[in-house]
């Protein structure tokens, strides 16, 4: 009787599988020119974009894109939120999110071929290794080569080169948070505080370990884009595909051979080391494809050199392909489809609520906290007093002379700390673009304020602008 094998002898299953430094081959074509366009588009966006000016009127930044932590603001070219409306953000981000699944259903993966930073930054990557190496095959070499001093001299230069570049873009992100015109000279001759040069380290750093030594990896093992994917195409989604019912059988061929009784695949594998994550897509649709298309360029450069035609791996449906397989020659691109139309109108709700929200926004706001220690305070007269911490919010760069009044409680006073006398109104002076805190006291006669809590209206009015501003809250009363 044969013996069974030893358990524990048998391999494990591994989550996560060590492979070695992919070194994708340079190639030429349609899509490599596009990644050129989307990788000088994005990085002139990320750098230039700081230095942008927009005129906001005396005493504010002239800088367009603008994150002033210190004055706890942003701004966006005409825009300009406060802390209090970070749901724009979150607007935001949805409208981001519902784009990228849109974005998904037409083209693929087109984000991460082309818009993604870590694809963007990990080409500029892989283009430094290749002028100071050398193309593919001499990359591989140096790998192999025993350490000394020309190894040694390529891979610090390399290095260096990554590093210059992974500090660009610590500054870059650095710049966003400041005077960008002040702020660069302050960086480059070392007189900017240590948290800015903190926030380079830590942003470069970040850079540099994603693009320059992780590359792919990002993509197969840390991106959760990459794991959900596949759930936003469909039939008629573009993503980038092997038609193998033209391919196949492949094997090796010459230039001239007759192609007429096997596929036109000639198995040369340019297709895989052009592959910045190293897949071989005559494997069907991966999650370490990244849509990029530079596969596509390879094979068409094959296809050019032995007469046969472009498309042997193309981006298309696949609705697409298996048309042509039975021979149809005008397939149809469907854009308007249940899916794409959802993503649409619910990118149109995101839009117009957003819009809506920017164009009915606040000039004047209020904030009401009740004082809790005491909650209330018993006068010699009999009446009640209360106190409140009460913050105007005055959203425009002018001052405004504010009136503020009660509403809910019979013959309540209001007493301004700091300024002499109480009356049914008190005057308020807010400057402009900022938060106004005012201590106010608010007294009732004992008849008005029979319960233990009594809500009532603070009414703050801006009469040259014509606006009021109601802000509901409580009264503390003994209570019967």
């Amino acid at each position: 009787m044969k013996a069974e094998p030893d358990k524990a002898s048998k391999p494990h299953h591994q989550a996560y599988a060590s492979a070695g430094t992919i070194h994708p081959r340079s190639v030429r074509g349609l899509f490599r020119n596009l990644k050129w366009w989307a990788m000088g588009v994005l990085l002139a966006v990320w750098h230039l974009s700081p230095f942008l000016r927009w005129d906001r009127g005396p005493g504010a930044p002239d800088q367009a894109i603008l994150i002033d932590l210190p004055g706890r603001r942003a701004y966006f070219f005409f825009i300009e939120i406060w802390p209090q409306e970070v749901y724009y953000l979150t607007g935001l981000l949805l409208f981001a999110a519902i784009a990228l699944f849109f974005m998904s259903a037409l083209a693929g993966r087109l984000w991460c071929g082309f818009l993604c930073w870590q694809t963007v930054y990990t080409d500029v990557f892989v283009q430094i290794e290749r002028l100071v190496i050398g193309e593919r095959n001499a990359r591989i070499a140096l790998d192999k080569q025993k350490w000394g001093g020309a190894k040694l001299a390529k891979k610090v230069i390399v290095h260096g080169l990554w590093l210059a570049v992974s500090a660009a873009c610590g500054i870059g992100f650095t710049l966003y948070f400041d005077n960008a015109v002040e702020l660069l000279p302050q960086i480059l001759s070392g007189q900017a505080s240590f948290a800015i040069y903190g926030a380079i380290a830590v942003v470069g750093g970040g850079c540099y370990v994603m693009a320059g030594l992780a590359r792919e990896q990002v993509c197969i093992y840390m991106c959760p884009y990459a794991r959900f994917q596949s759930a936003m195409f469909d039939e008629h989604s573009a993503i980038i595909s092997y038609e193998a019912w033209r391919g196949e059988k492949r094997g090796p061929a010459k230039v001239g051979d007759d192609f007429s009784s096997r596929g036109h695949c000639v198995d040369c594998n340019i297709c895989v080391q052009s592959c910045p994550t190293g897949i071989d897509i005559r494997n069907g649709n991966q999650l370490a494809c990244i849509g990029c298309g530079l596969c596509i360029d390879a094979c068409n450069t094959v296809m050019d050199r032995y007469g046969l035609p472009h498309g042997l791996i193309t981006y298309d449906s696949v609705s697409n392909q298996q048309a042509r397989e039975r021979g149809e020659k005008h397939p149809k691109i469907k854009l308007l489809r249940a899916r794409t139309l959802v993503y649409v109108a619910i990118l149109s709700v995101i839009g117009g609520v957003m819009l809506y929200a920017l164009g009915t926004r606040k000039t004047l706001d209020v904030n009401v906290l009740h004082e809790r220690s005491p909650l209330y305070v018993e006068l010699s007269s009999g009446d009640v007093r209360n106190g409140y911490t009460y913050k105007v919010l005055n959203m425009v760069r002018q001052d405004r002379d504010l009136t503020l009044t009660v509403s809910g409680i019979d013959g309540a006073q209001i007493e301004l700390v700091g300024e002499n006398g109480t009356g049914p109104t008190a005057k308020l002076h807010a400057s402009g673009d900022m938060v106004g805190t005012f201590r106010v006291y608010v007294t009732a006669p004992r008849a008005s304020v029979p319960d233990a809590k009594t809500s009532f209206d603070f009414i703050l009015t801006d009469a040259a602008a014509g606006v009021t501003v109601r802000s509901s809250t409580v009264f503390a009363a003994p209570g019967e």
